[in-house]
């Protein structure tokens, strides 16, 4: 209601009637007075004197006037934001990643949403998957985007689905044949990475599963570690598909097909609170996100590569 009080002030004050400030206020005379004589009787002071020229400022209204010009551009300015907030349009998102997140599929989707909401502040945090649901839990950051996730208080939106494939050095003999058996895997030198991940039981499954028990390893804490030991010709390796996808464009790495081995991948998904509702600029992330179209992806590829990704059931990503 001071809102409202100070808006009648500053609009008698500029046209020094009541009747026409009245007017453009679309109120009566008698509901404009009313309003002055309440905000009168706030501030402690008499703003006006009426003249036979209509309303003038006295020196407590001249004084108060600069300050009520502040408050309704404030509150008006308020309004701005929270507008632009519900829309998606302005405000602040944070994000928590993990890793090949953070690194891989992040830098895409931000770009866009970027691009469509400029006015949007972000900010990114990243840790291992426990640490990105702890943040989420305590409010620190208002997604959290790692892989699939369960607790109570916490709800996992899918992004999309990461596929580990195996990718070896171009000149590699796997290159030249296109694919693999299981069996000649072993006789290579394994580039395996972060031994806490589910991408590395998922691997020591398979080969469990398969007898193969006797491996030459290499053992590196990050993808890129492991990407680069591949390149340098020192063992082969099986990758998150958001993590090779440029290195095998430019070259750097071939992508080799596994005979006898079902797909193995995991969801990624956006944590958020479940007494959280996901609006302004989450629900605006979100939605980006669920939009990214697989055409997106060929776009990036050669003809020849974009065939061998597809068959692959490769092009379910949204960098």
């Amino acid at each position: 209601m001071l809102y409202r009080q100070m808006e009648c002030f500053l609009a008698v004050a500029r046209l020094g009637n009541l009747s026409r400030a009245a007017e453009e206020m679309f109120l009566t005379q008698p509901t404009l007075t009313a309003r002055l004589k309440s905000l009168e009787e706030e501030v402690g002071d008499q703003l006006f004197v009426r003249t036979s020229r209509g309303m003038r400022l006295t020196d407590a209204g001249r004084e108060f006037m600069p300050y009520a010009e502040r408050a309704v551009e404030s509150f008006r300015e308020g309004k701005r934001r929270l507008r632009e907030m519900r829309e998606g349009s302005g405000g602040r998102l944070v994000l928590g990643a993990s890793p090949g997140v953070g690194t891989y599929a992040l830098p895409g989707l931000l770009e866009r949403f970027v691009g469509a909401y400029p006015k949007v502040s972000v900010s990114v945090r990243t840790g291992h998957s426990e640490e990105i649901l702890a943040m989420t839990l305590t409010e620190e950051v208002q997604l959290g985007l790692t892989r699939s996730m369960r607790h109570p208080e916490i709800e996992s939106l899918p992004l999309y689905d990461d596929e580990l494939v195996l990718v070896v050095d171009p000149g590699h003999r796997f290159t030249h044949k296109g694919s693999a058996e299981l069996s000649e895997l072993a006789e290579e030198q394994l580039i395996f990475y972060d031994n806490d991940s589910s991408y590395y039981e998922q691997t020591q499954e398979m080969f469990r599963n398969a007898g193969l028990r006797e491996l030459r390893t290499m053992e590196v804490d990050n993808i890129e570690a492991a990407k680069r030991m591949v390149e340098h010709r020192l063992g082969i390796a099986f990758l998150p598909q958001s993590a090779i996808l440029r290195s095998v464009t430019a070259g750097n790495l071939s992508m080799v097909s596994v005979e006898d081995v079902p797909p193995m991948s995991r969801q990624m998904v956006a944590l958020k609170r479940r007494d959280v509702p996901a609006s302004g600029p989450v629900a605006a992330f979100l939605e980006l996100a669920n939009q990214m179209a697989e055409t997106e992806t060929r776009e990036q590829l050669s003809p020849a590569l974009a065939a061998e990704f597809e068959s692959l059931q490769l092009i379910d990503l949204f960098t």
